[in-house]
């Protein structure tokens, strides 16, 4: 079951690659970008989206370790009604 979780989540990072590429090239101008008052240099939108993906894909993969110890410090309680299932029975 594992390995089918590993092959769609291969085929769902490769279609958005594939996608952010294809995008990529097509808008090969420069833009800026404007925050408040600050503007950045002008760079082609398909580095930005490339930049964008990145970023996103490094800062969900740094989180995800923080959300998981977050839940499991308040929100794993065993209480006496749930069921046990690796029970060693015979």
């Amino acid at each position: 079951m594992k390995t089918i979780a590993n092959l769609l989540t291969s085929l769902l990072i490769a279609f958005w690659v594939i996608a952010i590429a294809i995008v990529a090239v097509q808008n090969a101008e420069p833009v800026s970008l404007r925050f408040l008052s600050y503007q950045s240099i002008q760079i082609p939108f398909g580095l930005l989206l490339a930049f964008s993906a990145g970023i996103g894909i490094i800062s969900m993969a740094l989180l995800i370790p923080v959300w998981g110890l977050s839940g499991s410090v308040r929100g794993n309680s065993v209480s006496d009604d749930d069921p046990e299932f690796f029970t060693d029975e015979y």
